[in-house]
């Protein structure tokens, strides 16, 4: 239902709020609109944190870093890496163990024949011969190649995995979903935020929420005082677990009709429109 129903906005202002970025926060191209960015600092300065919660790897936060708030930090790769943007530097990880990310990659090439793989870790990334550079959207940055089994073997070049990702060339993505689920549910968390067939896999009870909980617990903030905003399915655990939740309105339909909350599009600044709300500030715009 829309922001606008029978559903009611919190009594009072929010100690932190978590936002995803890609979809959410942003705006098409990935920048941040000048509205937004006086809502985001307007929170920081009413003492309300402000904690980017995104599926993005660390070294893609640059862009997003003059808005992070005084803190610093940002929850990345889906709750697998917890990362101080400014300084560069991994503050903690929660790494798959290679038996289990064998298995994954085991399961879903014999349910899923032509998925490829791709690892973060905390030196870089890593990429099978099939998992194609394009999908990265210009990442230059030099890696490995070679098949999982050598890249996480003994001798290989990653270690600390905390995110592995698996891309198919051309089933439908939410099949893909439900089918790599199918396989390997239960030997990971497997998600998707991407419109292509590209699966994000963390460790068992990695999610933004696990790690979202973790920082809020570290800094005397119970749930009830969240605010968080999403637009697609590796938003659902954190959207659940938050005390207020929002879906922006071009926000994948699953995510949509799991949060009864709705704001207007990420082109129309839909976080921004509820943070003016939730200040007291001037400029929120028409409903979802």
């Amino acid at each position: 239902m829309g922001e606008d129903g029978p559903v009611t906005e919190p009594r009072t202002a929010p100690r932190l709020i978590a936002t995803d970025l890609d979809g959410t926060l942003l705006c098409s191209g990935g920048t941040v609109s000048d509205r937004t960015a006086a809502a985001l600092a307007a929170a920081e300065a009413a003492g309300v944190q402000v904690v980017f919660v995104t599926g993005r790897p660390p070294r893609w936060m640059q862009q997003v870093s003059p808005h992070i708030g005084g803190h610093g930090v940002a929850i990345c790769s889906n709750g697998g890496a917890v990362v101080d943007v400014r300084r560069g530097e991994l503050l903690e990880t929660f790494p798959l163990p290679v038996e289990t990310t064998l298995a994954v990659v085991e399961a879903l090439r014999a349910k899923l024949p032509g998925t490829a793989f791709a690892f973060e870790y905390p030196d870089g990334w890593a990429r099978e011969a099939g998992y194609a550079v394009p999908m990265w959207g210009g990442d230059e940055l030099e890696h490995h190649v070679g098949p999982a089994e050598e890249l996480l073997g003994a001798g290989g070049p990653v270690r600390g995995l905390f995110k592995l990702l698996a891309k198919h060339p051309d089933l439908d993505p939410d099949t893909f979903l439900a089918e790599a689920r199918e396989a390997a549910g239960h030997l990971a968390e497997i998600t998707r935020s991407a419109a292509i067939p590209l699966l994000e896999i963390s460790a068992p009870g990695v999610t933004k929420a696990s790690t979202l909980a973790r920082w809020c617990a570290g800094h005397g903030i119970d749930r009830s005082e969240v605010v968080a905003f999403g637009d697609m399915p590796n938003d659902l655990e954190m959207l659940a677990w938050a005390g207020t939740a929002y879906a922006v309105a071009n926000a994948h339909p699953q995510v949509l009709a799991a949060v009864p909350r709705h704001t207007v599009s990420n082109e129309q600044d839909g976080v921004a429109a509820v943070l003016e709300r939730l200040l007291g500030l001037q400029g929120a715009p028409e409903r979802a």
